[in-house]
């Protein structure tokens, strides 16, 4: 890209920047956190020593260093870097950078085409992509926070490698902490516990963890050193890492649903208090405890429908904080049932069967017959009706004659399903006793 004559004469170093910026690697080996990828044997270092860097995904949560490691791949390779933003741009704005990349071509000069949060192109954008990708016009480096499996298209990840950054651990970032303070020339002015507490405070978040000390610096007067409490009261609480619409949702819900079918009380009540923490909608928690009660539960205990429903219910009349008891409640108990899907797969089963079976007749004897030709028909002839029977029960076939018989249903030997697979055994006996 053609430099500015301010540019060229240096006058944007003498800028205010952003410590996160100022402290951004000028080489891959000072990245820390993503040895899996920059490490020796790694990803990335196997492709430079091979000298051949392909079309890639970086895909990873925020502050983990993909546009840094995408930046320092073109310097490593000697390749033209362009950067675009699928949030500001367009289709027009990647022709530009497309005919851009084609004029370097003809001089022998390749391109790095580096798009950032690349999952907010349209899927007819992403396959504009393509031809330029396919014939080495630009080498594409995109980066998301998203599932590249639900969010790209699947001819565009056939054309690219995905590769996962990692969210940095506390050792990566009390790296960058030290780092930090090298820059600055002074030492963070916390104490032990509170440093512990801005790591942890950061999310695993790099670039979120250099703005904090930043704020702390700014904050601290001469001589100060924080504690724990008065750090809290200087940098308040960073947002927690969700979007109630993608991954973080769907990652927090599925993980409060399997410590639930896993009996896990205490991590059901982790998960259950990070997602209200984080800011989900109650209402939808207390929609899948429901939900969660029939699959997993079942008539194991019957009474946890009750409970899940009685709980949505209640934070529904309370609203929070009140109601938030109500909807852990809920979570403990389910944790703690019996469980049981037997109701779940039987339903499943039956489903497929009466997809596939058609619109099959059922058996005559158990038709309504209000007129004569009906009788005439046969419809209704020979039922037995169950109430007059010994053990109220006649053990009649109640299948379509084409289907015969059968098991859907095959309840557990726990919780109030003991009793049924009682009840369906006697009866399972009297059939074979009466000869039916």
């Amino acid at each position: 890209m053609t430099d500015t004559l301010f540019q060229a004469a240096g006058l944007q170093n003498e800028a205010p920047r952003p410590l996160a910026d100022r402290l951004r690697p000028e080489q891959l080996a000072d990245v820390v956190g993503q040895d899996h990828l920059l490490g020796d044997g790694g990803a990335i270092t196997r492709m430079l020593a091979a000298g051949s860097l392909g079309s890639m995904i970086f895909w990873g949560p925020p502050g983990t260093g993909k546009t840094t490691v995408a930046r320092l791949l073109a310097t490593e390779t000697d390749l033209v870097f362009e950067q675009v933003s699928a949030v500001f741009s367009g289709v027009a704005d990647l022709k530009k950078v497309f005919e851009a990349a084609r004029a370097q071509r003809e001089t022998g000069q390749g391109t790095l085409l580096f798009v950032d949060e690349i999952h907010r192109f349209n899927r007819a954008q992403q396959d504009s992509f393509l031809p330029v990708m396919e014939d080495g016009t630009v080498t594409l480096v995109g980066a998301t926070t998203e599932n590249p499996s639900f969010e790209l298209n699947a001819a565009l990840l056939s054309r690219a490698r995905v590769l996962v950054f990692n969210a940095l651990d506390d050792a990566a970032l009390e790296s960058l902490l030290s780092r930090a303070e090298a820059v600055e020339e002074k030492p963070l002015p916390v104490d032990d516990d509170a440093r512990a507490m801005l790591i942890g405070m950061a999310d695993r978040d790099g670039r979120a963890l250099l703005t904090l000390a930043e704020e702390i610096w700014r904050a601290a007067a001469d001589d100060e050193t924080f504690d724990p409490e008065g750090l809290q009261a200087v940098i308040q609480k960073r947002a927690p890492l969700y979007d109630k619409s993608q991954d973080g949702h769907y990652n927090l819900i599925s993980a409060l649903h399997k410590s639930v079918r896993g009996s896990d009380p205490d991590a059901s009540l982790y998960y259950l208090a990070r997602m209200l923490d984080a800011g989900e909608q109650p209402l939808y928690i207390g929609r899948r405890l429901v939900r969660m009660a029939m699959e997993d539960i079942g008539l194991a205990d019957p009474q946890a429908l009750v409970i899940a429903l009685a709980a949505k219910d209640a934070y529904d009349y309370l609203g929070s904080p009140e109601g938030e008891l109500a909807l852990a409640e809920a979570a403990v108990y389910l944790a703690t049932a019996p469980k049981s899907n037997a109701v779940y797969t039987a339903f499943k089963s039956a489903t497929r069967v009466a997809k596939e079976g058609g619109s099959l007749m059922p058996p005559k004897i158990i038709l309504n017959a209000p007129t004569k030709l009906m009788k005439s028909e046969g419809y209704g002839s020979g039922y037995r009706y169950d109430h007059d029977e010994p053990d109220a029960f006649s053990g009649q076939d109640y299948f379509p004659a084409a289907l015969g018989h059968q098991t859907f249903y095959d309840p557990p030997d726990r919780g109030f399903e003991r009793d049924v697979r009682k009840r369906l055994d006697y009866w399972a006996k009297l059939r074979r006793e009466r000869g039916e």
